[in-house]
């Protein structure tokens, strides 16, 4: 029997002719475009930058589509009433329009966590200070090797939400996660990797404790049918076996 990815068509009825946001036009963001106007969804684009610091022709598709474009600092005081907001990683979740747009009954997402969420096959997730895309990197080769049909994607690779139509429950899908894709991810890998954590990116979080929390994510929403692995040698990795599933 031909398989049927149940979780994303209902996604895609869900936002079919909904209106829906996509905060920053990077390259986790840019496909989401022709996915939402195939979807026939009211997309509105939201990005801090001027029209002159985008890419041209990521800005004649936006025309073409007859999509709405707001630039600028000041471009997210347009966020109102939306069904499902896709942020970027560069955009914090307690940001206040986003946070008012929940309140309003919004969804706040991203492209990396409905991947994850719609995604038939095996997902490993690799996070950490130091090491990750290496190993990242390391996981997909070795399965490749291996035999396995697989996908490399997160903070490297292509982005691969718009693929997950093409995904198998038998494919093996390789993730590097950076700690502001984690930061408000509701779902977790299959199979986890933290390679370290020490201070990192304190200029954008608010504190090392917001840090950590972050990476923490990577495991939390796991089930006890799922694995974790930690650096045993880095003090922090180690003590967090004690908050993993059991």
């Amino acid at each position: 029997m031909e398989f049927v990815n149940t979780k994303l068509n209902e996604f895609e009825q869900f936002v079919n002719k909904k209106k829906v946001a996509i905060i920053g036009l990077g390259v986790s963001n840019i496909p989401l475009l022709d996915y939402f106007f195939n979807l026939k969804a009211k997309v509105s684009i939201f990005d801090k930058r001027q029209k002159e610091e985008l890419d041209t022709q990521v800005l004649k598709k936006i025309e073409d589509y007859h999509f709405d474009l707001y630039l600028g600092k000041d471009a997210l005081d347009n966020l109102h009433h939306f069904s499902i907001i896709f942020r970027s990683p560069s955009c914090r979740p307690d940001t206040p329009q986003l946070l008012e747009e929940i309140q309003r009954g919004a969804i706040v997402t991203s492209e990396i966590e409905m991947l994850m969420k719609t995604c038939p096959g095996t997902i490993i997730g690799v996070t950490g200070s130091d090491g990750k895309t290496t190993t990242t990197n390391l996981i997909y080769q070795i399965l490749k090797q291996n035999g396995y049909h697989c996908y490399l994607g997160g903070n490297i690779g292509i982005p691969l939400f718009t693929k997950v139509n093409q995904m198998k429950p038998e494919d093996m899908i390789v993730l590097e996660l950076s700690s502001f894709q984690l930061l408000d991810m509701q779902t977790s890998p299959h199979i986890s990797v933290i390679t370290n954590i020490s201070p990192n990116h304190l200029d954008i979080h608010k504190s090392y404790e917001e840090y950590i929390e972050a990476k923490k994510n990577i495991f939390k929403y796991q089930t006890q049918n799922d694995i974790i692995v930690l650096n045993y040698d880095n003090e922090i990795t180690r003590n967090l076996a004690k908050e993993a599933p059991r």
